[in-house]
C-alpha cells in the first residue's frame, strides 16, 4: 500500500508539472487509451523484471512456486514495487491520475484468475488476451518457457515483439533451481544476496556491475542475457518440494496462518486510526509468523525455539490489546 501510494504520488507530480496535453477523464477515448498504455507499460516492466537481474531478484519471489493456482498470484514481491513503479510515468504525460488509477489495479486484478491449471483453452480469445494457458506457459522452468508471455491483459505486444510462445510439452513450474524452502524472508531476500556474493567472485568493476544489471543468466563473455547451457534439464517428471510433516503440525500451522491472517485483516481495517508505532508492531509481528511457520513446514532445527518466542510474543500482544483472541474466552489466561 505505501509503494502503491508514491506510485501514484510520483505520477500526480509529473502530471500536475510535466503534462504534454490534458485528456479529458469523462472521454471514452482517454478510457481505451489509458487502457493501452497501462497494459503496454506492464509489459516493459514485466520483460525488464526478468532481463536484468537486480530487477529479477524482486520479481523471482513470484515465479518460486512449483505448483500453479489462484495462491500463486498471491506470491508478490516486497521490492518490486521499488522500481516499477517508474516505467508508467511517462502515461503521467497524457493521462489523467484518476484514470491511471483505476486502470492500474485493473490490470492488477486481471491477472489473478489467469493463475489456473482449470481452464485449459479460450479459443479465439487466446490470439488477444492474456489467459490462463498463456499465462502458464509463462510461470514454467521448460527451456521453451522461459521469458516468454509477459502480457498482463493482452498477449498481443508479445506476439509483436516476439516474446510469445504457445503452450506444448507438460509445463513443470518454478525456478530453474528450485529454492526449496518455505522461509518467507529467505524466498523475498536470497536473490539480492546470490547476485553480491557472484559480483564479488569477479575482479573488474564491468563484470560486477553487469552481474546487476545484464540477465539473470549472463557470465564473462556471453550476451547480454546469456544462455541456458546450464540450466538442469526438464523431463516432466519433477516433483515439488513437499517436506514430510505429521498431520497435527498440518493443522496447528493452518491454525496459526488463519489467527495472522486476522491479524493482517485487523492491521488492515483499522490502519487509519493505529498510530505508526502499532502498526509496525503489528506488521513486524506478522512477519515473525509467517517466518517461523517456514521454520516448521521446512522442519528446521530452531523451529522450536522460533516458535515460542513468537507465541510468548502473541500473548504479551493480546494481554496489552495489541490484538484480538480468536474467541473471547482465550483472552481469560492473558489477564493472570
Amino acid at each position: 500500500l505505501f509503494m502503491r501510494g508514491c506510485e501514484v504520488t510520483a505520477y500526480m507530480y509529473v502530471w500536475d508539472r510535466y503534462r504534454l496535453v490534458e485528456l479529458p477523464w469523462d472521454s471514452a477515448w482517454t478510457w481505451w487509451f489509458t487502457f493501452l498504455g497501462v497494459d503496454f507499460c506492464y509489459y516493459w516492466v514485466h520483460r525488464f523484471a526478468h532481463e536484468v537481474a537486480i530487477l529479477w531478484a524482486a520479481h523471482q519471489v513470484h515465479h518460486s512456486s512449483e505448483y500453479y493456482n489462484l495462491t500463486t498470484a498471491l506470491r508478490q514481491s516486497l521490492t518490486q514495487q521499488f522500481t516499477s513503479w517508474i516505467f508508467y510515468l511517462p502515461m503521467a504525460l497524457v493521462a489523467p491520475p484518476t484514470v491511471f488509477a483505476v486502470h492500474i489495479q485493473l490490470n492488477l486484478l486481471y491477472q489473478f484468475w489467469i493463475h489456473t491449471e482449470l481452464i485449459r483453452d479460450l479459443g479465439p480469445l487466446e490470439w488477444v488476451f492474456n489467459t490462463p494457458k498463456h499465462h502458464r506457459v509463462h510461470h514454467g522452468r521448460n527451456l521453451y518457457c522461459i521469458d516468454k508471455n509477459y502480457g498482463g491483459i493482452l498477449i498481443i505486444w508479445d506476439r509483436l515483439f516476439g516474446t510469445f510462445a504457445p503452450e506444448t510439452d507438460k509445463v513443470v513450474y518454478g525456478l530453474v533451481f528450485p529454492i526449496k524452502t518455505f522461509e518467507i524472508l529467505y524466498v523475498q531476500l536470497h536473490y539480492y544476496l546470490y547476485l553480491w556474493r557472484r559480483s564479488n567472485t569477479y575482479k573488474t568493476i564491468t563484470n560486477k556491475v553487469s552481474t546487476f544489471f545484464k540477465g539473470p543468466s549472463w557470465k564473462p563473455g556471453k550476451s547480454r542475457l546469456g544462455d541456458h547451457e546450464d540450466n538442469p534439464k526438464v523431463t516432466g517428471k519433477e516433483v515439488p518440494h513437499d517436506p514430510s510433516w505429521s498431520l497435527p503440525l498440518h493443522v496447528y500451522v493452518v491454525i496459526h496462518f488463519l489467527l495472522v491472517l486476522r491479524t493482517y485483516h485487523d492491521l488492515f481495517e483499522n490502519k487509519m486510526i493505529l498510530s505508526q508505532l502499532t502498526i509496525l508492531g503489528k506488521t513486524g509481528y506478522v512477519l515473525l509468523t509467517l517466518t517461523s511457520l517456514g521454520f516448521i513446514m521446512d522442519q528446521r532445527p530452531t523451529a522450536a525455539v522460533l516458535e515460542m518466542l513468537r507465541c510468548v510474543v502473541m500473548v504479551t500482544m493480546q494481554r496489552y490489546s495489541y490484538m484480538k483472541p480468536l474467541l473471547p474466552s482465550l483472552a481469560v489466561p492473558t489477564e493472570v
